[in-house]
């Protein structure tokens, strides 16, 4: 393993909050190797509009949580708070469709999704739901520290601190910040995504139906994740 790939996964742990993986970044390059295998290959895109489009649950009047089981009648589309619908676009939401079905293949999450910070329509910075495999759930987690009061995705969003989650109901029990999409999850993983400059470019969740899931093993594949994805958000 070279100096600066261990330096980069070194300064990644610290700053992410993640100091309970120091000593495994050989395994977290590992896991990177993994995940950029993954994206290896020709991308062919049968229907891009697939890739912009996914359904979501209908929300609450005051938009403050999922109405569980019932979904919008109109699916999110992506193609607003990106700007629009180009090749690179599809190809890179193509690509991050592709790492997160090896991390949802190699970690056996029930549920995982790739975000970034982005300003909605309404100029309200929020996370976006860029790709995911699991039930259908919240498109944008507004960046605010009122919503981060119920949510770990923005709560993360907003700190750039890594929360693991053994057991929701004793960590809702508690006090903790926890957004229910699906009312079976017993454990939850998120980590940031960090830019060059340090600063949170998004965010990596991941969700079980299992009570303490997340270990140190599946959490090497989310830090690798949270390292390989900023080459590849639109």
């Amino acid at each position: 393993m070279s100096e600066p790939t261990v330096k980069r996964i070194s300064a990644y742990l610290r700053m992410a909050g993640l100091e309970s993986l120091v000593g495994r970044e050989a395994d977290i390059e590992l896991a990177i190797h993994d995940l950029v295998s993954a994206m290896a290959g020709a991308v062919e895109v049968e229907d891009p509009a697939a890739l912009y489009a996914y359904p979501v649950p209908m929300l609450s009047e005051d938009g403050s949580c999922s109405i569980v089981d019932q979904l919008a009648p109109v699916p999110y589309n992506l193609i607003g708070i990106l700007g629009g619908r180009s090749e690179q676009t599809t190809r890179r939401l193509a690509m991050l469709r592709r790492l997160v079905a090896r991390a949802q293949e190699t970690t056996g999450a029930d549920w995982i999704g790739i975000y970034q910070a982005r300003k909605n329509s309404a100029g309200v910075p929020v996370l976006v739901k860029l790709a995911y495999l699991g039930r259908p759930s919240r498109a944008e987690f507004p960046l605010t520290h009122e919503f981060a009061a119920s949510s770990t995705n923005s709560t993360v969003g907003l700190t750039g601190r890594a929360t693991v989650i053994e057991d929701v109901r004793r960590h809702v029990a508690s006090g903790g910040s926890f957004y229910v999409c699906d009312a079976d999850v017993q454990s939850e993983a998120c980590v940031p995504i960090l830019s060059e400059t340090h600063e949170v470019a998004g965010i990596i969740d991941a969700e079980s139906r299992e009570g303490g899931f997340f270990g140190a093993k599946r959490l090497t594949v989310l830090a690798a994740l949270a390292l390989v994805a900023p080459a590849v958000l639109p």
